[in-house]
């Protein structure tokens, strides 16, 4: 680059340091320790456009972080918000700080860093990472990226966006591990089946209860936890209670990310029922702490090694019961792709002088 800057664009970012290990943009939080542990020369600028609220700029770890307190407002009603953006973007310009932006989803980030990308002679790169692939995103019309700062997170969303969207992403650069994050004791995998996510309706906890009642017919004693917080958290746990599972399911609430991987550790299968998945990162994770994953979604075309992927609840029943019975199952560490890897590609894309 021809000057040590880089400005991310993000929808959000923790508040403080302390917020390091908050369960929400997980993905997003481990590239950017991986551009500082790869590139610690690099100044990295990250504005969040709705959170923190608090307007005041911060330090994260050597990073600057820009709030525009946007909050939950959407739509056209978010426009102070853009121009907000637009003017740090032109201030961080005249003092010579800008070589490369990256956006975070298709979507106001995006609108914002590719327009003033055109604008300004600058690189840009929208990472698409999940539901911004969908032809209901409005934005995509709106910006019209071209295919050359278009970055999938996965082969399912190359393909969901040029499908929907009509235009192919140029670049693949899948979600990683960071692999530092983890503990490094070994732990006994005294959980059978474990879950992990926002409990949310896109997520279909409702199914991950059916599987495991299932399965506790035949298995009445197995240790179950469910990992995270959402507004579908007390029906959830009144259908667990209903089925007589208030003494074999867990409900742990919104916990540290960290002590989401430790339970990762414990686990045998890992459940992951969501409807639509950009990638996954807690599938991944999952792999990488020794534990089988069973989804409905298949993000890379592919095969990942202890990544099962099934078509129907019947079929999942199916495959959880026959790695919990197999006492052959092999529950060694999968390491998909690293984290790091994915950093490097970034900006060996925005410092390439090719489009």
């Amino acid at each position: 680059m021809k000057s040590n800057s880089l400005i991310i664009l993000s929808p959000a970012f923790p508040g403080n340091e302390s917020e390091e290990q908050s369960p929400w943009l997980p993905a997003q939080q481990s590239l950017l320790r991986c551009l500082n542990a790869n590139f610690p020369h690099l100044q990295i600028t990250i504005i969040a456009f709705k959170f923190p609220l608090d307007k005041r700029e911060y330090s994260w770890f050597g990073n600057r972080v820009i709030p525009l307190g946007g909050g939950l407002v959407k739509g056209w009603r978010n426009v102070h918000i853009w121009y907000r953006a637009f003017r740090v973007l032109r201030k961080l310009k005249k003092s010579g700080n800008i070589t490369g932006i990256i956006s975070f989803w298709c979507n106001e980030c995006c609108l914002a860093g590719s327009y003033f990308s055109r604008w300004h002679n600058v690189k840009h790169l929208c990472w698409i990472c999940g539901q911004d692939a969908k032809k209901e995103n409005k934005f995509v019309r709106l910006i019209k990226p071209k295919s050359k700062e278009l970055v999938a997170m996965s082969d399912f969303l190359m393909e969901e966006f040029s499908k929907n969207h009509f235009i192919r992403p140029k670049y693949l650069i899948p979600d990683g591990i960071e692999t530092t994050l983890f503990p490094v004791q070994q732990q006994e995998r005294d959980i059978a089946i474990l879950g992990a996510g926002n409990l949310v309706p896109l997520k279909r906890y409702n199914i991950f209860i059916e599987v495991v009642t299932a399965i506790t017919n035949k298995h009445p004693l197995i240790k179950v936890v469910l990992c995270g917080g959402g507004s579908e958290e007390r029906a959830l746990e009144k259908q667990a209670v209903d089925a007589g599972l208030q003494n074999t399911v867990m409900f742990t609430g919104l916990i540290p990310h960290k002590t989401v991987l430790s339970y990762m550790q414990r686990a045998k299968v890992f459940l992951h029922t969501s409807e639509y998945e950009g990638f996954g990162n807690v599938c991944i994770e999952a792999l990488y702490a020794g534990a089988h994953v069973i989804s409905f979604t298949r993000p890379m075309n592919r095969d990942i090694p202890h990544w099962h992927t099934v078509s129907a609840k019947e079929e999942m029943i199916s495959k959880a019961m026959e790695i919990l019975e197999n006492e052959q199952t092999n529950y060694t560490s999968i390491l998909p792709f690293d984290m790091n890897d994915s950093a490097k590609k970034f900006i060996e894309i925005l410092t390439s002088g090719k489009d």
